[in-house]
């Protein structure tokens, strides 16, 4: 039996329905799946906010609890589903998601196996750790992915970009060290360099601010150039986004053979061991894509 055989026969029946639910995104069943766990996700996350608000969080605990034991059910439900329908378990359990969806149910459990646990001075610092199903959300929307691949096809132009950076404020903040000095909050070149970040990053803290005409140019000068350095990590990522955008972008098809992800939306045999590629996809995506 080859290895195309092995994979079909691995995943079938049940299996190969939820797998097609939960992780293919392209089909209409899929879509609405990952909208309702979107939205979940959005009202989990916004109850822990809200439970953070300590007025609310005495008036309504038990509501709170409740609200949070409902997610934490269905989060779990959730999780449970993917390791059973996925051929590859362990790999998704130790992958980016499937970490953030473990991370994501732990607070809740470990709340009951340790309710006062002093060394951490509150549970609330494992209850704020559900804020991490916002991270969930990057699995669900093709724009994370396309911004992800820009980040990663500019990070050696960013790397260039805050080396420069590095080396202006460096020098410049040397150079007010020397121009203002200790009597003026120039305490030390780290000190110099701290107030050139927030100068040329234009936020202008104020607890060190310059007290000699030459100190107030160079500030102006360090004002102006970090007007002009913000806009060039923006550009960069732009220009790397533009260039990745075609016109039949790959698409979360699925092959059922060997279970390999991202054909195009055409693709009629899947890229990688030549199985047809199944033909109830090709609806939903002229759809989506209209």
């Amino acid at each position: 039996m080859n290895r195309s055989a092995q994979a079909h026969r691995q995943l079938s029946g049940w299996r190969l329905k939820w797998y097609t639910v939960i992780f293919e995104a392209d089909t209409t069943a899929g879509r609405r799946f990952d909208v309702l766990l979107i939205w979940l996700i959005l009202l989990s996350v916004g109850v822990v906010m809200i439970d953070s608000v300590h007025g609310l969080e005495g008036q309504y605990r038990s509501v709170f609890i409740g609200i949070e034991w409902l997610f934490t059910a269905l989060f779990t439900l959730e999780y449970v589903a993917r390791l059973l329908c996925n051929p590859a378990p362990l790999r998704y359990a130790l992958s980016f998601f499937g970490l953030i969806d473990l991370i994501s149910l732990l607070p809740t459990y470990l709340a009951l196996v340790f309710p006062e646990v002093y060394a951490l001075i509150d549970v609330r610092v494992l209850r704020l750790l559900r804020i991490f199903r916002v991270l969930k959300l990057a699995a669900y929307v093709e724009e994370y992915q396309s911004l992800g691949l820009a980040l990663a096809a500019s990070r050696r132009k960013v790397l260039v970009f805050l080396t420069a950076v590095i080396m202006v404020v460096v020098v410049m903040g040397t150079v007010m060290y020397v121009v203002e000095g200790p009597k003026n909050g120039f305490t030390s070149i780290p000190t110099s360099i701290y107030w050139a970040i927030t100068t040329m990053t234009t936020v202008g803290f104020g607890d060190i601010t310059p007290k000699t005409d030459l100190g107030r140019l160079i500030s102006s000068l360090m004002m102006l150039i970090g007007w002009g350095t913000l806009a060039v990590p923006t550009g960069i990522v732009t220009a790397e986004m533009t260039q990745q955008r075609k016109p039949l972008p790959p698409t979360t098809r699925t092959c059922h053979a060997c279970l390999t992800e991202g054909h195009r939306a055409d693709a009629l045999y899947c890229r990688h061991c030549g199985c047809r590629l199944p033909d109830y996809l090709f609806e939903d995506i002229a759809d989506q894509q209209v």
